[in-house]
């Protein structure tokens, strides 16, 4: 997890609006990163779908990933307001860990 993890902090931290100009995260000890916190649930739906259409990715991050999370599933606030960093995020995750795997293999 650790390659998946250093990966997703130099194309996603680096770039998230809760990180600050050196792409270090802002988030305090009381919030929580869902990349972070899920990584492993993550990987496992990226390496589970066979598809070229993020939908179908999206579609299997939000029935693996998003029934765990401490939202609703079928209305998330955070998605809803473009406030979950998985969601916000989730295409150049995809890629940054189908990159990976390239460089892996």
């Amino acid at each position: 997890m650790e390659k998946y993890l250093q990966a997703i902090r130099e194309k996603v931290c680096s770039i998230c609006v809760d990180a600050d100009e050196n792409g270090n995260c802002k988030m305090t000890e009381d919030e929580c990163c869902a990349v972070e916190l899920y990584l492993d649930k993550i990987v496992d739906v990226v390496h589970s779908v066979k598809s070229e259409r993020m939908s179908d990715f999206v579609e299997a991050l939000h029935q693996k990933v998003c029934v765990e999370c401490r939202g609703d599933f079928e209305k998330c606030n955070l998605r809803a307001d473009v406030n979950c960093s998985l969601d916000r995020y989730f295409p150049l995750i995809v890629e940054t860990i189908q990159s990976v795997d390239r460089i892996s293999s």
